[in-house]
């Protein structure tokens, strides 16, 4: 027995410290951090199995153990879950920049599709309204001439103030056609919307102690701020919802105490 423990010990001293130390360094390297590859396709794979995140469009990325989520999500809750699916052993932080919006899951698209949709229907619907302006004030100068030269046949004088007028009147409701016109006959401009949608938050009890602020573009209604819970969240995206001319409303909000 002896003999054989002295064989081994000679082995190793002839293999050398060098040979040794090439030997812990192999094994350090297999028993290392998990590469980012892996590692994104494990945090994936735990988005998938949450049953309210599996249906939306989230993006992974790992680089240097940091965990980057893009993408979008209905909720501030469901942006929350994909935080914690995300933090796994290897990850050192992550980087949630999920978007909250209320139309998320939607359709497969993704933010980016359903905006252009939406933007195009707008586009379709506002068409449709210029060219029904543009029959009706054609139909009103119409009607207005001939009442125009009717007034002619009893006076000269008369006949003349009300041409100029039709066509004063006519000039001005052709300008109001193109841009859109409210209920109350009010030209629809996003200032217009803007001072809408900030009416509608005033004396909303849900919406005390809220900081949101309104953008508007090309009749597109951005929420951005806080508001105290979900609840004043989803009441303030319906609310701009109602405001005449208002194609779409992107939901910016977050929750949490005014700042």
């Amino acid at each position: 027995m002896k003999a054989v423990i002295g064989i081994l010990v000679g082995a190793a001293l002839v293999v050398g410290p060098g040979s040794t130390r090439a030997a812990f360094a192999q094994a350090t390297t297999t028993t290392g951090a998990p590469a980012d590859s892996a590692l994104d396709k494990r945090i994936e794979t735990r988005i998938h199995n949450v049953a309210s995140l599996k249906k939306h469009e989230i993006h992974v990325s790992v680089n240097n153990g940091v965990a980057t989520l893009t993408g979008t999500v209905p909720t501030e809750a469901d942006r929350t879950k994909a935080t914690n699916a995300a933090t796994v052993p290897g990850i050192t932080r992550v980087d949630n920049q999920l978007v909250v919006d209320l139309n998320a899951g939607v359709d497969t698209k993704g933010t980016a599709g359903k905006f252009e949709d939406k933007t195009k229907a707008g586009a379709e619907k506002t068409k449709a309204g210029v060219e029904k302006g543009v029959d009706k004030t054609k139909e009103g100068v119409d009607k207005a001439w001939e009442k125009t030269k009717e007034g002619a046949g009893k006076s000269k004088e008369g006949a003349g103030v009300v041409a100029d007028k039709t066509k004063d009147g006519a000039g001005t409701v052709a300008g109001k056609t193109k841009e859109g016109v409210s209920k109350t006959g009010e030209v629809i401009t996003d200032g217009w919307i803007t001072t809408r949608v900030k009416s509608k938050f005033v004396g909303e009890d849900l919406l005390k102690g809220s900081d949101v602020k309104v953008d508007v573009t090309d009749h597109v209604v951005t929420l951005s701020g806080t508001v105290m819970s979900e609840a004043a969240r989803a009441r303030a995206v319906s609310e701009a919802k109602e405001v005449e001319g208002v194609h779409q409303v992107v939901d910016r909000l977050t929750i949490g105490p005014k700042k």
